[in-house]
């Protein structure tokens, strides 16, 4: 497939990185410019690009590794991508990052909200694991004990591009319904960068609840503080589950 990958993080370059991996025709794309994608992002083949019309003309999905919130910035170049294109929304609504969004406080769902801001049909994935999670622990199809992501969307058709995407970096996708249902895989509910496969993705998923897990979110500042100094991820992890027990 022909992918860009707007945003060179931690997400954004690893999922360039490991698409391009899978055989992918990845180009990356960063608000910073093409110089700011780092070396061992390009390894595997990836492509730095300019952020302009033509890093989205010709593709067949896009994805969005940027700060939650910011799509209505982009709604201008997204517009240009063919209709047809998959677009991939992977951020995650933290008020201490943020800044308190109304709407979301307010009930809105996530990626309900970027879609709107971004004017686009968006399918959301790969935000309910940690980037250490996804650059690290991505496993063979079939390999027993492998991780799970969620993966909602309201076009049956572009869920299974993003399933199939998220398959290729090494977790198991598993259909979470609807865009409106992606609350279940925001912070910090149950599924939510806890590593479960995909026998016990579907419980978690079920318990998740709003007030409870908007309370947990804002609460993690908090709880990472309790943690050792140096914490590893296994250490991030256990603290999210604890959360839930």
């Amino acid at each position: 497939m022909k992918i860009t990958v707007i945003g060179a993080g931690a997400i954004g370059g690893n999922l360039a990185r490991k698409l391009s991996l899978a055989g992918h025709d990845v180009q990356v794309a960063d608000a910073r410019g093409p110089e700011a994608v780092a070396a061992e992002v390009l390894e595997a083949g990836a492509r730095a690009v300019a952020l302009d019309d033509a890093s989205v003309q010709g593709r067949d999905a896009i994805i969005l590794a940027i700060p939650f919130g910011v799509h209505e910035k982009l709604a201008e170049l997204i517009a240009a991508a063919p209709a047809e294109t998959v677009v991939i929304d992977t951020s995650n609504y933290y008020p201490h990052l943020n800044g308190r969004i109304e709407a979301v406080d307010g009930g809105q769902v996530e990626s309900v909200y970027a879609s709107e801001l971004l004017g686009r049909p968006v399918v959301k994935a790969w935000n309910a694991a940690l980037a250490e999670t996804q650059r690290t622990r991505g496993l063979p199809a079939g390999t027993a004990g492998r991780i799970a992501i969620p993966v909602a969307g309201d076009s049956a058709e572009a869920k299974k591009v993003a399933m199939s995407l998220v398959d290729d970096t090494g977790f198991d996708p598993y259909d979470a319904g609807a865009l409106a249902d992606s609350w279940r895989q925001q912070p910090m509910g149950p599924a939510y960068c806890t590593e479960l496969t995909l026998d016990e993705l579907p419980a978690a998923l079920a318990t998740a609840d709003r007030v409870k897990d908007a309370a947990v979110r804002d609460s993690m500042l908090e709880r990472m503080a309790a943690l050792p100094d140096n914490p590893t991820l296994d250490d991030v992890v256990e603290m999210n589950r604890a959360a839930h027990r």
